[in-house]
């Protein structure tokens, strides 16, 4: 199992410059950031590869009901992002959002040669990706239920008769009560947004049951260990309580590959 690490697009250009060269120096597979809002997650990216020479760099995701594949695509190439290493996240909300990504997948195969990932969240999602991406990224979920999903991936890549894609997704990580307070604001945020509600009825948990939450280093470690064999990659996703880059930077070493 592959090991990611994921920054929020607005944090510090220093924090993203400086866990993006620890990754790759530890050995992570990948390094992501969102694109939140106004933020934009292609410049923000683009800080980390300027940084690395290696690690995989995945932005996750674009939504396509505000930004289409012509202007993500643009932004692609303004930023001067590698194409071998991008890993090019994109999702939609209802309503047409099966549609809106089948169409957008196929335009942005179309004008860039880089991978394309997939948000998957419920059913009729996971089995799209499952069709068109060379990846998906899921979001939110525990381990178990990561399984049905990984299920539901390959039906629909069967169903294409094609392979399935890589499976990923964001785990969030916090060290200590501080940080387990701000995982908390989070996922009430979440919460909030009725697809992400209806995920966590279906799975019947509350969401921040869904993160990676320790005292210490070691016990991170060791509740890391529930994920494996279940996905290709676990991208994990920093929840400081500080936004400080030693804060961040004793997440990425707590959270390094084996």
């Amino acid at each position: 199992m592959g090991y990611g690490f994921a920054l929020f697009a607005a944090t510090a250009p220093e924090i993203i410059r400086a866990c993006a060269r620890e990754s790759e120096a530890l050995g992570y597979t990948s390094f992501w950031v969102n694109h939140p809002g106004k933020t934009d997650g292609l410049a923000a990216l683009a800080l980390a590869a300027g940084e690395t020479r290696r690690i995989d760099l995945g932005v996750g995701v674009i939504p396509l009901h505000t930004r289409g594949p012509e202007s993500i695509a643009e932004g692609v190439r303004t930023q001067k992002l590698p194409l071998e290493r991008l890993l090019l996240g994109v999702g939609s909300p209802n309503p047409n959002s099966l549609q809106r990504v089948r169409d957008g997948v196929a335009a942005l195969k179309r004008d860039l040669k880089t991978r394309v990932v997939v948000a998957a969240l419920g059913p009729k999602m996971c089995h799209l990706a499952g069709e068109v991406a060379d990846g998906v990224l899921f979001n939110w979920l525990t381990p178990e239920y990561a399984k049905r999903s990984v299920e539901l991936v390959k039906a629909g890549a069967a169903a294409a008769k094609r392979q399935p894609p890589k499976m990923c997704a964001y785990v969030r990580l916090a060290i200590g009560s501080a940080g387990g307070a701000k995982v908390k604001e989070e996922a009430d945020r979440y919460d909030g947004i009725p697809a992400y509600h209806a995920n966590f009825v279906r799975m019947g948990v509350k969401p921040e049951t869904t993160a990676v939450i320790g005292a210490s280093a070691d016990e991170v470690r060791t509740k890391i260990r529930q994920w494996q064999g279940i996905l290709d990659e676990v991208i994990f996703r920093a929840i400081v309580a500080n936004d400080t880059v030693d804060e961040n930077l004793a997440l990425v070493r707590a959270a390094k590959p084996a």
